[in-house]
This record gives structure tokens, sequence and C-alpha cells, in this order.
């Protein structure tokens, strides 16, 4: 089999994956299902927020563990089997859990949401070392973009999918009954674009680094790279401030929902129009990519985060939180493949793993935005709290004018 057929079955089987796991994880997306489920068993602000969090943040606690035994590993996709079944397990958990407990016993559902989000949350910490790793050996830095840009048209794909199917399901079944079977579905859907991903064939990796004999020194040795790399430092800074938008993005729905009256279809509405504006942006973001303009869609994705938050400030209709949802999912995808590639251009190929794992884990400090944002809430409005979201990210806006491409 050529070379190019090969890469082009990867390409298939990458972008099969992005679609499953996209219809999959809709499920919990922040915006929308996982505040109001949340809400619905505990009423509380704060644990929509410390919920939210749960959900990406579990992975900053692994990343440079990862990452410290990962740079000796000549192969990644043995270790991602364990990270797939860890996230599958954890999906079809809560669903379970919710499904037969949540009507009697909310508390145990409550509590077995935030266990499922912590081990769902946690093995992406493993993951995403592992995983962007072999992206990096599967693909060249020339179509990398472009590849990650089509990938993430398809999970807008997914993401319209499961939105209209999320609005049926709780159109059709009543809560926490409906919440439940989002899960256990999306559950299997997973499995699917696992079995794509995990059919990739992973190049054996020649330039491996060497493993420190120590985790203490690993760490040493990172901070070092750290200090040394200011474009490294420039581009973690910016991608946390690009995370200001999470102080704000799982009250929004809640703001709505006491704004007017909310059922399920509006909800899955809601879903598809973020979808389907990340879905069309990468039309526009692969295009930037192919011709290595990084910047500009970091650039481009900031002010659509900006027009985001003042929609959420001015929008009395439903037509103009569609219009709100639509640019959010632009701006969420624009961030996550700019900086994704930008990583893999910058990083030497034998301490790769390290430089993901120090992007990603120092600027995942942000997934912990939603705490202070549900503070905020607590004690001001929502007036108050999307207009700080507002002015950080004017200033990431500004900040990220230091960076530079690379190619």
């Amino acid at each position: 089999m050529s070379k190019d057929v090969d890469t082009l079955s990867a390409k298939v089987k990458y972008s099969v994956h992005g679609f499953f796991i996209s219809v999959a994880t809709t499920v919990a997306e922040p915006a929308t299902i996982l505040p109001l489920m949340v809400y619905y068993f505990s009423g509380s602000p704060l644990l929509v927020g410390l919920f939210a969090s749960l959900l990406k943040g579990g992975s900053v606690l692994v990343q440079l563990f990862a990452a410290f035994y990962a740079q000796s590993y000549p192969r990644m996709m043995p270790y991602l089997y364990g990270v797939f079944a860890a996230r599958i397990f954890s999906w079809f958990f809560i669903g379970v859990m919710v499904y037969f407990f949540g009507q009697e016993y909310p508390n145990i559902a409550l509590a077995s949401i935030g266990l499922g989000l912590f081990i769902f949350s946690f093995a992406a910490g493993f993951g995403s070392v592992y995983f962007n790793e072999i992206i990096a050996k599967v693909f060249s830095n020339k179509e990398r973009g472009k590849v990650i840009a089509i990938r993430q048209f398809f999970m807008g794909l997914g993401a319209i999918a499961s939105g209209a199917s999320a609005g049926w399901i709780l159109s059709h079944f009543e809560p926490p009954h409906s919440f439940g079977l989002l899960f256990i579905f999306s559950a299997l859907l997973m499995s699917i674009g696992i079995f794509a991903f995990g059919s990739i064939p992973e190049p054996v990796k020649i330039k491996v680094g060497i493993k420190e004999k120590r985790f203490k020194t690993f760490i040493l040795n990172s901070q070092k790279v750290l200090k040394e790399d200011l474009r490294l430092r420039r581009q973690i800074i910016t991608y946390l401030l690009a995370y200001a938008h999470l102080l704000s993005l799982p009250f929004i729905i809640l703001d709505v929902s006491e704004r007017m009256t909310l059922d399920g279809m509006d909800i899955g509405l809601f879903i598809s129009a973020q979808m389907s504006g990340g879905m069309l942006s990468n039309l526009l973001w692969a295009r930037c990519s192919s011709k290595g303009r990084n910047l500009m869609i970091i650039h481009l994705s900031f002010l659509l985060y900006i027009f985001w938050i003042v929609m959420a400030l001015v929008s009395e209709s439903v037509y103009a939180f569609v219009a709100l949802f639509f640019a959010l999912g632009a701006a969420m995808d624009g961030m996550r493949l700019a900086f994704s590639n930008m990583i893999l251009i910058i990083s030497p190929e034998e301490k790769r793993p390290v430089y993901i794992a120090l992007q990603s884990n120092l600027s995942s400090i942000g997934l912990f935005f939603s705490i202070p944002g549900a503070l905020i809430l607590q004690y001001f409005s929502y007036e108050i709290l999307y207009s700080v979201t507002l002015a950080v990210l004017i200033a990431g806006f500004v900040y990220s004018f230091r960076l530079r491409d690379e190619v």
C-alpha cells in the first residue's frame, strides 16, 4: 500500500473518529446540556461551574506525568487504547446511574456525574499527549492544519446531528431519564469513533527523548524548556487568556432559561447553532492554516468570542441567541485548531510530548475559570460576569499580537 493511500486512509479514520466523538460528547456540552443537568439536580450555579471545570480540568493533573513517560515511547497507540476504554466506561456509567437513580436518589446521580466526568477528564490528560503525538507523526506540518480543520468540520456535522437528537430525546422523555438516555446512547456511539482512530497505523518514532530517572528531574528540565523558549511562553499565555470565555460559558443557558421559556427543541437548536458555527468556520480555518496563517485564526477567534459575549449582554430573542451560539462554535474551533497546530510546529521532535504537555497543562488552568465565574454570578449579576469576561477577552486579543506565525 502506498504512502498516499495510507495517508488518505488515516485522514478518513481521523475524521470518522471526530464525527462520532463529537456526537457522543455533545451531550455534555458545557454551554447547554451539562449546566441544565447539573442545575436540575443541585439548583446551584456554583456546582454548575465546578462540574463544567471538572469536565476538562481533571486532565490538568496528569499531562506532565504522561509526557514524562511518553517522551521515550516509540509508539503511543497501545497506551491510547486504555484511555479510550476509560472514557467509554465513564460515559456509560453516568448514563446508567442517572437513569436508574436520578429520580429517587438525586444526590447519588449528582455524585455519579462528578465521578464520571473526572474519570473522563483524567483519562484525557494522558490521551491528549498520546493523541497529539500520533497526529504529529501521521501528518506533516504542511497538511496537518487542513486535516484538523476537515476533522473539525465533521465534528461539527456530528454535533449538529447530536443536537437534533438531544432535542428530540429531551422533548419526548422527562428528566432525569432523558439525561441518562443521552449518555448511554452516546457511549455506544463513542466506541465507533474510537475503533476508527485505533485502526490508524502509527509510524514508529525514531527520535525519542531520553526519559529522566526521576519525575522531579523531568519537571526541572521542563521548567528550563519553558524559560528558554519565549515563543512557547507567549503562546501559553495567549491560550490561557482565550479560556476566559469559560468564565461565562456554563451560565449563559441558565440566563436564557430565566429570560424565556425553553423547551427541548430550543436547546437542540442552540446546540446545532453552536456546532454549525464550528463546522462552517472550519472551511475558513482550513484555508488559513494551509497557508500558515494560524495567527490570523487566533485573532479572528478572539473577535468572535468578543462578539459572543457582547451578544450575551444585549440579546432578547431566540434568534439572537442562535447567532450567539453560532459565533461561540466558530471561535472554539478556531482556537482549538490554531493552538493544536502551532504547538506541533514549534516543538522539536524529541521534545514534542514535553511541549504539548506544557502548553496544555499551563493554559488549562483556564479550564477552571468557570469556578470564579460562578462566584461572580453568586455575589453580583449576569451583567457583571459578562463584563468581566469581555474585559479579559479583549486583553487576550491585544496580547495575541505578540505571537508570530511559525512555518
